[in-house]
């Protein structure tokens, strides 16, 4: 770097920068005469109006009634036993996944599902459903956000290091960085220079946006790494200084 590049270096001051469920919660049964309904979750866009509308609901209990098979059973034998069933050929549309394609076969031990019954009922705030429903959206989206990704090259590294700039208030734009990251090392994240007289002075520019051990360490950015070559590190150090000395990395157009 030419001897331009000597106010890089520290100044003596440095400033740092620091399931909504509103209705019925019953089993959803294969029965076709015994299935039961319930209300639509709300969605994250809905779920702030339900809980600003909703109060109370009351939830059925529903309960599986169930029968043994027997030796010497039939379906028409159990249907007869559970006339609310609706007959055999219900019974079997509702049981055919554990009794096979053969519903004149029936084995001893099977488990069928023959009705339902509803117990007593249970008296619910759905505006304090709603309202969990609100909380976990906005969970979900905290953690899509935590899940974000970025490219390991330059427009990642950039993408990546305007992210933590936002978060910490340091401005700057992406064409910004880019512009200097190409002129200041041509986007080598490794990039040193031995010649200038902060090389000189034993205190080479390094990294993506060329800058010092001491400017770094003053303006190294909380949450980043704390090698100087890290690119993301590097970028955002860089731009923290930029924007403390020239106001945004966007004024930068040289040496700086």
């Amino acid at each position: 770097m030419p001897v331009r590049a000597k106010h890089r270096r520290m100044k003596t001051n440095v400033i740092t920068r620091g399931m909504i469920a509103a209705g019925t919660g019953g089993i959803a049964l294969a029965l076709p005469l015994v299935s039961a309904t319930g209300a639509s979750a709300a969605t994250p866009a809905q779920a702030p109006q339900a809980a600003k509308t909703a109060h109370t609901a009351v939830v059925p209990n529903v309960q599986l009634i169930t029968y043994k098979v027997v030796a010497g059973d039939t379906l028409s034998k159990v249907a007869k036993k559970y006339p609310k069933s609706g007959g055999w050929k219900k019974l079997y549309a509702a049981n055919r996944a554990v009794i096979g394609d053969n519903p004149s076969v029936i084995r001893p031990g099977l488990k069928l599902t023959v009705g339902t019954k509803t117990l007593k009922s249970t008296t619910v705030s759905t505006t304090a459903n709603a309202t969990a429903a609100v909380a976990k959206s906005k969970a979900t989206t905290v953690t899509q956000a935590a899940a974000k990704t970025y490219t390991n090259d330059l427009d990642g590294w950039i993408k990546e290091s305007l992210d933590v700039m936002a978060k910490a208030g340091i401005p700057g734009s992406y064409d910004g960085i880019h512009r200097n990251v190409i002129r200041e090392s041509s986007g080598n994240p490794n990039a040193i220079n031995n010649w200038d007289s902060n090389a000189a002075a034993g205190i080479p520019s390094k990294g993506l946006l060329q800058v010092i051990d001491p400017t770094f360490q003053a303006y190294h950015v909380a949450g980043t790494s704390s090698n100087i070559y890290d690119p993301v590190a590097n970028i955002t150090a860089a731009c923290n200084y930029a924007a403390d000395k020239y106001g945004s990395i966007d004024n930068v157009n040289g040496a700086y």
